[in-house]
C-alpha cells in the first residue's frame, strides 16, 4: 500500500514539472487578456471543487479494497444487517450540493462581468469578422483597411468583434484571449477581448466546414498602440485595394495565405448579414455605430 502512495506521488510531480512553461502548448491557462484570466480562474475553480469529490472517491476505494481484502484474519468489521447511515446520507447529498452551488454562484457573476469591457478600459477597436470556407477576413470600420487571416490590434484596449459567415457555421477562437463565439450566415455575433501583452498568438476555426477546415487558423499579432497606428498607415499606403469582385473571387472555397487591403466596399459586411434576412444579436453598448448606421440610410 505504501508503494502505491510513493508511485502516486512521484506520478504527480511529474506531471508538474511536464506542464510547466507550456503557456505555447496550452494558451487556455497562460491567457494575455482580462476576458481569459476569468476564463481560466473559472476551470481552476471547477478542477479544485470536483477535486474534492474525485481525491476522496479514489482514496475509498484503494482504502476499501485493501480494508476488506478477502484475506485470513482480516480484521474489518462484518455488519451484514448493516443499511443505513444519516452521516453519509449527509455528505453524499449535502458536499455535491455545496459544490454546485458555489461554482453557479461564480460563474453567473463572472459570466455577467464579461458581457461588456471595463469602462476604465478606454474606446473598443471594432473589427468585423467573416468566416469563408477556408479562410477568415476581417474589416476594420474605423480605420478603412482589411486582412485575411491574420489581425493586428493595439495592446490594453479592448476589441469588440462582430461575427457573422459567408460559408457554413463556424467557431471564432483566440485560446490565449478567452473563450469563442459562433460565426453563423445571416446573423451578426458579439465578442469582445483584450490583449495585454505584445506578442503573437494563434486564433482557430473551432469548428467543422469540410475538407480544409484544419486550416482556418489566423494570426493575432499584439502590438504597441504606436506600432498599430503605423501598421494602419502602412496598410493604406502600400496594399491594394479589395473590390466586390475580389471578395467574390477571396469567398470561393480555397485555401489562401495572409492579405491585406487598404479599402473595401463600406457595406460589404452589413450586406452579407443582411442578405439571408438576417440580424444583429442585441447588445447596447455594441448596437451604437449600428443604429446610427441605419438612422442615416
Amino acid at each position: 500500500m505504501k508503494s502505491l502512495w510513493q508511485k502516486g506521488f512521484i506520478l504527480l510531480i511529474l506531471c508538474l514539472i511536464f506542464l510547466t512553461g507550456c503557456s505555447e502548448k496550452y494558451p487556455v491557462l497562460h491567457p494575455v487578456g482580462p476576458v481569459g484570466e476569468k476564463e481560466r480562474n473559472l476551470i481552476i475553480l471547477s478542477a479544485v471543487l470536483m477535486a474534492i469529490v474525485i481525491i476522496p472517491v479514489i482514496a475509498l476505494l484503494a482504502f476499501i479494497v485493501y480494508r476488506y481484502r478477502d484475506k485470513p484474519n482480516n480484521r474489518a468489521p462484518y455488519k451484514p444487517n448493516w443499511d443505513d447511515s444519516k452521516i453519509l446520507e449527509f455528505v453524499w447529498w449535502g458536499i455535491p450540493i455545496i459544490i454546485i452551488a458555489v461554482l453557479s454562484i461564480y460563474t453567473v457573476r463572472d459570466t455577467f462581468a464579461l458581457t461588456k469591457p471595463p469602462a476604465n478600459t478606454g474606446e473598443p477597436i471594432s473589427i468585423q469578422v467573416t468566416s469563408l470556407d477556408w479562410k477568415w477576413v476581417f474589416f476594420y470600420p474605423d480605420e478603412g483597411v482589411a486582412t485575411v487571416n491574420y489581425i493586428d490590434i493595439p495592446a490594453g484596449r479592448p476589441v469588440q468583434f462582430e461575427l457573422t459567415s459567408d460559408a457554413p457555421m463556424n467557431s471564432f477562437w483566440i485560446p490565449a484571449l478567452g473563450g469563442q463565439e459562433y460565426t453563423m450566415p445571416g446573423m451578426a455575433m458579439r465578442l469582445w477581448l483584450q490583449a495585454n501583452k505584445v506578442g503573437t498568438y494563434t486564433g482557430k476555426g473551432a469548428n467543422f466546414t469540410g475538407k480544409e477546415f484544419s486550416k482556418m487558423s489566423f494570426a493575432v499579432h499584439v502590438k504597441k498602440e504606436t506600432d498599430f497606428d503605423q501598421w494602419v498607415k502602412a496598410l493604406k499606403n502600400q496594399s491594394p485595394q479589395l473590390t466586390e469582385a475580389g471578395y467574390k473571387q477571396l469567398k470561393k472555397p480555397g485555401v489562401v495565405g495572409k492579405k491585406s487591403f487598404s479599402s473595401y466596399p463600406k457595406d460589404i459586411f452589413h450586406d452579407t448579414v443582411m442578405k439571408n434576412g438576417g440580424k444583429y444579436m442585441n447588445n447596447d453598448w455594441m448596437m451604437k455605430d449600428h443604429s446610427q448606421e441605419m438612422k442615416g440610410k
